[in-house]
């Protein structure tokens, strides 16, 4: 379309909805309700963490994916989920290049110092999953094993507390989709993840042969909303979460997924 066409094109637009409002057609236009369009923000996330990110038919779906929007229509926004994956996804919160980043992310000190994270809104813990026969009764078991772990994440860390940091036994992986292929391929024995995602992966593969434990060594954690460092949308998505404990709404969200109550309590304790 060439400039000149493109410029009448406005003008008659313009004259078209000037003699519109004239008769009184301003109503319709936008569509009666006189409210303005919302702001969408950009987030990421690394969508092979089900249940809580993964794709479902070339879609995004999973219980991050549900509370995120809920949030987001109380605070009064819309978002745009992309698939980034995990690396990229807190790059681009660093850079400001994405507003928001939702995919399991656990709160923790030393994340605190470079993001800001909303109030929990899950609780989680580390466990172990492995193949039949590993002979892997605890976490001290890891030792001397091949283990595999998303790198940069919280099953990392525990692995390295109990095996050694940067140990050669210890594989890193971009996702945790690549990290159960090389537990199924036998790259490594087991792998080290959060307990909602190494219970999900064994019930939707029953003829994987993979079993799971936990270990009183790995302590409970939360996950949060990551923003960027100073972000103006922290304090909108704190009082929505908090608005969607107290409506009930986020109770349905969780059974949709779980299939179980959640404990609003603990949860509400750790948010205060």
């Amino acid at each position: 379309m060439t400039y000149l066409f493109k410029k009448a094109a406005v003008a008659m637009a313009a004259s078209c909805a000037l003699f519109l409002a004239a008769c009184g057609g301003g109503e319709e236009e936008n569509g009666g309700s006189g409210s303005e369009d919302k702001k969408v923000l950009n987030v990421g996330t690394e969508a092979t963490f089900a249940p809580f990110e993964f794709m479902d038919k070339g879609e995004l779906s999973g219980f991050d994916v549900d509370l995120l929007n809920a949030a987001a229509e109380e605070a009064g926004y819309e978002v745009d989920i992309k698939n980034t994956g995990w690396d990229a996804m807190l790059a681009g919160l660093q850079s400001g290049q994405l507003d928001i980043g939702m995919s399991g992310i656990t709160i923790t000190d030393e994340r605190k110092e470079t993001y800001d994270f909303s109030v929990p809104y899950f609780e989680s813990v580390t466990m172990i999953a492995y193949k039949e026969g590993a002979s892997i009764a605890s976490a001290e078991d890891l030792k001397g094993k091949k283990v595999g772990v998303q790198n940069a994440t919280t099953g990392q860390f525990a692995a390295e507390s109990i095996i050694g940091k940067n140990d050669s036994s210890i594989s890193k992986y971009k996702s945790a989709a690549l990290m159960f292929q090389a537990l199924q391929s036998g790259d490594v024995e087991a792998v080290v993840t959060d307990i909602a995602v190494a219970v999900e992966y064994a019930k939707s593969n029953p003829d994987a042969g993979v079993e799971t434990i936990t270990d009183e060594q790995f302590v409970p954690e939360y996950y949060g909303i990551a923003f960027p460092k100073g972000s103006e949308y922290k304090a909108e998505f704190d009082k929505a979460l908090n608005t969607l404990y107290e409506n009930g709404t986020y109770a349905e969200i969780y059974e949709k997924w779980f299939e179980e109550a959640p404990d609003m309590e603990t949860l509400k304790q750790a948010a205060q």
